[in-house]
């Protein structure tokens, strides 16, 4: 299986570079938009995640994920975390449909 590169990754529409979110954000407020964010390691997606997800979602008209990066994953949870890299985890929680963007942030909290 061919692993995503961290150069390619930003070409999927739902995983925004930490660079370009400000002005992404700025945008939907313009619109009106309500955002909704929440954030969190994801290291291994199960149901109750899925479920506490959708459900933040209905919440505001934009739903924000803010994912651990590796190095901040590390940092919370130890040397052997996380188990699936950063690239692999923001590919699965942007193919949820509850999801509108997903962002990477190297801190420990944002």
């Amino acid at each position: 299986m061919n692993r995503m590169s961290a150069e390619n990754i930003f070409t999927d529409y739902k995983i925004i570079a930490f660079a370009k979110i400000a002005e992404q954000v700025r945008k939907w407020r313009k619109e009106g938009r309500s955002l909704v964010f929440t954030n969190g390691c994801f290291d291994l997606l199960h149901a109750g995640h899925v479920r506490y997800l959708q459900t933040a979602a209905t919440f505001g008209d934009i739903f924000m994920l803010g994912l651990n990066s590796d190095s901040s994953v590390r940092k919370l949870k130890g040397r052997q975390r996380p188990i699936m890299l950063q690239t692999d985890r923001a590919f699965l929680l942007s193919a949820l449909e509850a999801i509108d963007c997903v962002v990477i942030f190297d801190e420990e909290t944002p």
